[in-house]
């Protein structure tokens, strides 16, 4: 379709600018593929108040939901076992970042309607907010073909990613350390470019400016859900008003965290068994010499 597309396109405004408009659509679609999770779970959560079931409460309804998207990602290969265990690793952080901001004595925000399914003061089904962050990631990186190049230092990128999930927690208590850690995102990455292919040609940009577009996009997302009554700010009890943008620079860093996570899956471990591998085949070439 968009091929015919293209060429009915070329006629009016010559190749160029029709090759540009069709890999601009293909990028649309794939961008929108690699939302299934979080795109389903915003479709969920826009129903749920319009669906009632029998003693189930609408955020039970929505972690079941939640459970059974993903057993459905897994069952027709879009996810493996091994990407759903990186899932449920964001989804543990996520909670844990949960329980303290919703503590009595914090309140960043709250859950105001009820859940059998919960920790304290967190239902189970905002873990998977994080996780889908997460999905997003793994998807772009299969259907996107993603690479990277000038990736920093592992060690000193997971030092950087422990200081910023830190900062969510000490910044209760100490001075907010956001635009110190946001400055060292653009020193440690400032050379690292992600490399994407939409159609054939290969395209880039800096990963810096990823994190950036991502968070952005969250936050939208973001804007959606609490319109949906997902969670609740403060300023939200009265009646729902926009998320600040000032907001887009903490789901910035939390896209760090989860990016970093994801790059371990399939970046470092793949070159790590492939390093392994390589070693083996050496040392049994070497005995066969011998």
């Amino acid at each position: 379709m968009f091929l015919s597309t293209e060429r009915s396109v070329s006629r009016i405004t010559g190749q160029e600018i029709a090759s540009g408009i069709h890999e601009f659509l293909v990028f649309g679609l794939k961008q929108a593929a690699a939302c299934v999770f979080a795109g389903s779970f915003l479709f969920l959560l826009a129903v749920s108040s319009h669906v009632s079931i029998f003693g189930l409460a609408r955020y039970d309804f929505l972690f079941l939901s939640a459970i059974a998207i993903q057993i459905v990602l897994v069952a027709v290969r879009l996810e493996n076992w091994r990407e759903v265990a990186v899932l449920s690793l964001f989804h543990l952080i996520g909670m844990a970042l949960e329980l303290f901001k919703t503590s009595p004595s914090i309140r960043s925000w709250s859950y105001p309607e009820h859940a059998f399914f919960h920790i304290r003061t967190v239902p189970l089904y905002s873990g998977f907010m994080y996780a889908s962050v997460a999905s997003y990631i793994m998807q772009s990186w299969r259907l996107m073909k993603l690479r990277i190049t000038a990736f920093p230092p592992f060690p000193i990128a997971v030092g950087l990613c422990a200081a910023i999930y830190a900062n969510f927690f000490t910044n209760h208590y100490i001075v907010d350390l956001r635009w110190p850690l946001a400055a060292c995102v653009l020193l440690l990455f400032g050379r690292t470019q992600v490399h994407f292919v939409v159609t054939e040609t290969e395209r880039r940009m800096p990963l810096a400016l990823s994190f950036l577009l991502i968070g952005f996009f969250i936050w939208v997302a973001e804007n959606i859900a609490t319109y949906f009554g997902a969670w609740q700010y403060p300023h939200q009890k009265r009646q729902w008003a926009i998320v600040g943008p000032t907001k887009i620079s903490s789901w910035m860093l939390l896209v760090i965290i989860s990016f970093i996570i994801v790059a371990a899956l399939k970046e470092i471990f793949p070159k790590q068994q492939k390093e392994v591998t390589s070693q083996e085949e050496d040392s049994e070439s070497i005995m066969l010499a011998k």
